[in-house]
């Protein structure tokens, strides 16, 4: 028997240590229930939320998003500071940032060498590196 988007984004919370609410189900059937990647905004899911008919407020995605970061099943990926992309593919991998439509993609990791990181300084380490190459036309 083939499992509905709703099983796969209950799996994924349960597999997340998360209690699947049907806001969370909700949200993240529309993240992970077709089983690929994608890049979302919070806005961008609240809307596709209330396309499908979901009953949820722009904050309870905000804090849905936040839980599922917590939890390790979402990526936070910051653009220009201040805007906040939620990405599925939680491994690292660097991200294309498409300025004219304000879209996340992911590049090519095997493409990407980074030879050499500054020392850190004394009492702390480095966490994570995120590459983000901004594209734009010419």
């Amino acid at each position: 028997m083939t499992p509905t988007s709703a099983d796969i984004a209950t799996d994924w919370l349960v597999s997340a240590g998360l209690r699947p609410t049907r806001q969370r189900v909700a949200l993240a059937e529309l993240l992970v229930g077709d089983g690929k990647h994608r890049h979302v905004t919070a806005e961008s899911l609240f809307d596709a939320a209330k396309d499908k008919g979901a009953a949820v407020s722009l904050a309870t995605v905000y804090n849905t998003l936040r839980a599922f970061c917590e939890a390790g099943v979402l990526q936070e990926i910051t653009v220009d500071g201040s805007k906040s992309y939620f990405d599925t593919n939680t491994h690292d991998h660097p991200h294309f940032f498409w300025e004219e439509d304000g879209r996340l993609s992911d590049a090519p990791s095997d493409q990407l060498v980074i030879q050499r990181l500054p020392a850190a300084p004394d009492g702390v380490e480095i966490a994570s590196v995120d590459v983000v190459i901004r594209l734009r036309k010419v």
